[in-house]
């Protein structure tokens, strides 16, 4: 049985999230956290919390069931809230700031 676990409003790009999403998609549990906790970009500590999450909510849900088996079954980003913002600009202007944010949804299951 698949167990569920999202992040949402993570204040970082979606397209930057997505990365790292598609690096674990169908990866084993163990490797998909070895791979987060060795890489360098930013978003790579919430995604394998996020990760560590769903393997709980696996343990809760299938009681004595083996956890060596688990992959990520499914795992995508998708766009949240965007805070407009201005910068100033030559000649009195103002450039449009967008600050993204994004939810993710991962999915674990047995093979």
């Amino acid at each position: 049985m698949e167990a569920v676990a999202k992040l949402r409003n993570y204040p970082t790009s979606p397209r930057k999230m997505r990365l790292l999403a598609d690096l674990i998609r169908g990866m084993q549990v163990e490797k998909a956290l070895a791979e987060l906790e060795f890489n360098a970009k930013h978003s790579a500590s919430p995604l394998r919390k996020l990760v560590l999450s769903a393997i709980n909510n696996w343990k809760q849900q299938n009681e004595g069931g083996d956890e060596s088996q688990l992959v990520v079954k499914t795992i995508f980003v998708d766009g949240a809230r965007t805070l407009k913002r201005m910068r100033p600009a030559p000649q009195g202007r103002g450039y449009r700031v967008r600050k993204r944010s994004n939810h993710v949804t991962v999915i674990v299951d047995t093979k």
